[in-house]
């Protein structure tokens, strides 16, 4: 067995562990300074919306074109008198992007280009896109997005609890936030491929919490008949029983979204590549971090906020303090073996030495009255 593996059984059966929970204020204060820097850099930048959204022109020229990106761009500009997004793609071939203009204007500035350029103008592929069907395209996403956060936190509440619909929630917000503030900061074009990226992302998040959450609720049924473990004890160690599981399904699907991103957008020069692909490799590694430092936590503080909960852990602590004074090993320090709510530890004890027997119905018999022998 692998290292990882070893490390992963011993994770599942409690030997070993990281106590999430206890620093939770940790990383809620690392994600409030993200979300305040995401926050900050969209309020500052704002997100650079592409064609598709507020409507324009995009020419596409030939295969293996001289022409520098930066000397199209001018030229673009100049012809158009608007702000021009020149990229160059894997085959050579320049895609310019030009906002605000309509089909008049395109067929002037195709035939500028064509002159620079010094390519026919029939050869110049030109794609109008009106601000209308791009109002259409936002209006369209913000609703999916909408519906998509709604149905989530109903279908949570029911298959688990309304806390942990709560929380998953929080997580989904925290991880769109960060993902569209780094868009911001970085420049990238938002397009429909981006809004696609966002809505994966989401899902991925979920799939991660939901598995840490399946696992809470299992080892959490009947807790309130036991006095080992904590709420909180039993949200860690669920995080730690699942926590390989989730490095590794995030690490692989962040090794192909990888790809994308430096090699096929970096490398290639793909455009659409970088949309989606950004989108993607931050929504992941933000998902993954939110399900593991962010949910699960909060369900932890939420649940122990209940008078059942806060009960319990007083319980929990007195039979602990208890034990230290006799100087005996807590059962919370016996990590070897997983919480059983079906085996509570306060039973009564077995009755130990001599007992009382009833008196027999036949003693005395066959002997005398009164009569000694």
């Amino acid at each position: 067995m692998s290292k990882l593996g070893t490390l992963g059984a011993r994770l599942h059966h409690g030997e070993v562990g990281y106590d999430f929970v206890k620093n939770r204020k940790i990383w809620y204060g690392i994600s409030i300074l993200i979300t305040i820097t995401a926050i900050v850099g969209l309020a500052v930048r704002g997100l650079h919306m592409g064609i598709e959204f507020q409507g324009g022109a995009v020419f596409t020229t030939p295969k293996n074109m001289s022409a520098s990106v930066s000397q199209t761009e001018t030229w673009a500009e100049d012809a158009s008198g608007h702000d021009a997004i020149v990229q160059k793609l894997g085959d050579g071939s320049l895609r310019i992007q030009i906002a605000g203009t309509d089909t008049q204007q395109s067929d002037q500035i195709k035939e500028d280009l064509s002159k620079n350029l010094d390519v026919p103008a029939e050869k110049i592929n030109a794609d109008l896109v009106g601000p209308s069907w791009g109002d259409q395209i936002a209006n369209k996403a913000w609703q999916g997005l909408g519906i998509f956060m709604v149905l989530v936190v109903i279908y949570l509440a029911i298959a688990f609890e309304w806390r942990m619909a709560l929380a998953a929630f929080v997580a989904l917000i925290h991880d769109i936030t960060i993902t569209v503030g780094i868009y911001a900061l970085v420049g990238f074009e938002v397009t429909p491929g981006t809004v696609i990226g966002l809505l994966t992302i989401l899902g991925y998040s979920l799939y991660d919490t939901v598995v840490v959450f399946d696992s809470l609720k299992e080892q959490t049924r009947d807790i309130t008949k036991q006095t080992r473990w904590t709420y909180a004890e039993i949200a860690n160690r669920s995080i730690n029983s699942t926590l390989v599981r989730s490095i590794n399904t995030t690490v692989v699907a962040l090794l192909p979204v990888a790809g994308l991103l430096f090699i096929g957008g970096g490398v290639l020069g793909a455009g659409m590549l970088n949309d989606i692909s950004l989108s993607l490799f931050v929504g992941l590694a933000a998902g993954a971090y939110s399900s593991i430092f962010i949910a699960t936590p909060l369900v932890a503080d939420l649940k122990e906020a209940e008078p059942q909960m806060k009960a319990l852990k007083k319980r929990v602590l007195a039979k602990r303090a208890q034990a230290a004074a006799k100087g005996e090993t807590t059962d919370s320090a016996a990590d070897e073996g997983a919480y059983d709510a079906d085996e509570p530890d306060d039973a009564a004890p077995a009755v130990v030495g001599p007992r009382d027997q009833p008196a027999s119905r036949g003693r005395g018999r066959g002997r005398p009255s009164g009569k000694r022998r």
